[in-house]
């Protein structure tokens, strides 16, 4: 245990945010460069080392919490970033990205603010990187095997570098112009600098791993060609089928799936255009979509000047406190303030768009909505609650329904989908097809970063035993009750 007295001693403290009018005006991370040193080894120190620790549960990939965490409270750092990584390939991607389910299950949680697990995390591996304690780590031996991933989003990414680490000859095939899939081009430059990808892709160049950017298999090159050249295959090429909205006026200009709008805003980063195609610059703003995404969509047009934004959500407005329903150790929906949401703008809830309304040219000028409510389980709209709201550009941010169907990848392979429409699996993560797996949200549907990772971590393994006959990667976490993860 860390320190016996550690959480009675030191309350919870996270990382400072620059101030806001200072953000605004770049593009960096929102976070004060190296304020969480000074304080990381009291907060570490909070950590109680329980007999059963429910964080292992909250994690997707049983994290070893308790053991880093007494490493950083010793100031270990080089023995707190191999057992972080002991578990997780890229702990600087979940450190600022993922909503921490494993606070939600931390014990000290029950009575106290949780142990803040992810910024310990994101501490520890900006140290190792800092001190040089990642390196890479080929492997001494080639299997005579090759794998081509498909998608180089957290979930290949992390099958890749196992696979490679295994001794397998690896390429990872990517149809957009950089490595890195949603991390890249979904996740604005605020909330993870690229940098933090860049360097995790040279370290698994100095592994082995191969990348081909560009290509899109389907189209580019046929699933069945592909198959032909490799030994085996994983799809980690994301769900990224986005919900549409079916009202009058969807068809105007100025309304944009929100990953057709943030990728350009992080292509001007990384130097392709000067400015956006598609800008939010002295225009009003509506975000159709209350989750992550939305709030990216809401940081970003802030940056970019916008006039006002608006973000809207069909539920209700979350509750500040757990509801009776979701009880610890389970991850609760509550209201919560990114720091996009600390940048301005407006929130509300319970309602839904009916229809948009443009000009004589064709651009959507003003979004109608009324507001909701529950009536026999269904959201029904409340008379008389009708009224439309300035939009000259409007972003949906209303998830996704499952992989792409029409560049051919799914129907070339011959892969049979389960009922959500998702690519069905086995236990291993071997679809229909021998030799073809399936990891993360290609396979799993929408979720979280953290997902991705383990779900690529044991997508590999499986695919190991397939081309040994065995495998020494690691198990794969299989949590009993998936209700503790979500």
């Amino acid at each position: 245990m860390a320190d016996p007295k550690g959480f009675l001693n030191h309350g919870r403290e996270v990382a400072k945010s620059r101030p806001v009018d200072v953000r605004l005006k770049d593009w960096n991370e929102v976070y004060v460069p190296g304020s969480l040193l000074p304080i990381i080894s009291k907060q570490a120190s909070r950590c109680m080392d329980c007999g059963i620790p429910f964080c292992h549960n909250g994690c997707p990939l049983g994290n070893l919490i308790p053991e880093w965490n007494d490493f950083a409270y010793r100031e270990d750092w080089s023995a707190a970033s191999e057992r972080l990584h002991a578990t997780n390939n890229f702990p600087e991607f979940t450190g600022r990205l993922c909503p921490a389910p494993c606070e939600s299950a931390c014990v000290l949680g029950i009575n106290q603010p949780p142990v803040t697990i992810k910024n310990v995390e994101v501490s520890i591996i900006d140290k190792a990187w800092d001190s040089g304690d990642v390196e890479p780590q080929a492997p001494e031996r080639l299997s005579g095997k090759t794998v081509a991933v498909i998608g180089s989003g957290p979930a290949g990414l992390a099958a890749a570098q196992q696979l490679t680490r295994a001794g397998h000859t690896v390429a990872v095939y990517e149809r957009a112009d950089r490595v890195g899939g949603l991390l890249r081009y979904g996740i604005p430059e605020f909330k993870m600098e690229k940098r933090h990808i860049n360097r995790r892709i040279e370290q698994m160049r100095a592994e082995g791993t191969r990348f081909r950017t560009g290509i899109e298999i389907g189209r580019d090159l046929r699933a069945t060609d592909l198959k032909k050249r490799y030994d085996a295959i994983v799809i980690a090429a994301g769900a990224t089928t986005a919900r549409d909205l079916p009202v009058p006026g969807r068809e105007l200009k100025g309304i944009h799936q929100a990953m057709e709008y943030l990728p350009l805003a992080n292509k001007v980063q990384e130097g392709d255009y000067v400015a956006p195609p598609i800008t939010a610059e002295g225009k009003h703003v509506i975000v159709i979509g209350g989750g992550d995404t939305g709030a990216d969509c809401v940081g970003t047009a802030h940056r970019q000047g916008a006039a006002s934004v608006t973000q809207l959500e069909i539920m209700p407005r979350p509750g500040e406190d757990r509801a009776p329903h979701q009880p610890w150790p389970t991850f609760p929906m509550l209201y919560k303030v990114t720091s996009a949401h600390e940048e301005g703008g407006e929130r509300v809830y319970s309602v839904s768009t009916t229809h948009f309304e443009g000009d004589e040219d064709g651009n959507v000028q003003w979004l109608h909505l009324t507001e909701v409510e529950f009536i026999d389980g269904k959201l029904t709209p409340k008379p008389g609650t009708e009224r439309k709201i300035p939009a000259q550009l409007v972003t949906l941010a209303m998830g996704f329904t499952g992989t792409d169907r029409e560049n051919g990848l799914v129907d070339q392979f011959g892969l049979e989908l389960d009922e959500r429409g998702n690519i069905a699996r086995d236990a291993d993560f071997q679809t229909n097809v021998p030799g073809v797996f399936v990891a993360g949200d290609a396979g799993r549907g929408q979720s979280l970063i953290v997902w991705a990772i383990a779900e690529g971590r044991s997508a590999a393994r499986g695919c190991d035993r397939f081309l040994t006959g065995a495998s020494e990667l690691p198990a794969p976490i299989r949590p009993t009750d998936r209700s503790l993860m979500v």
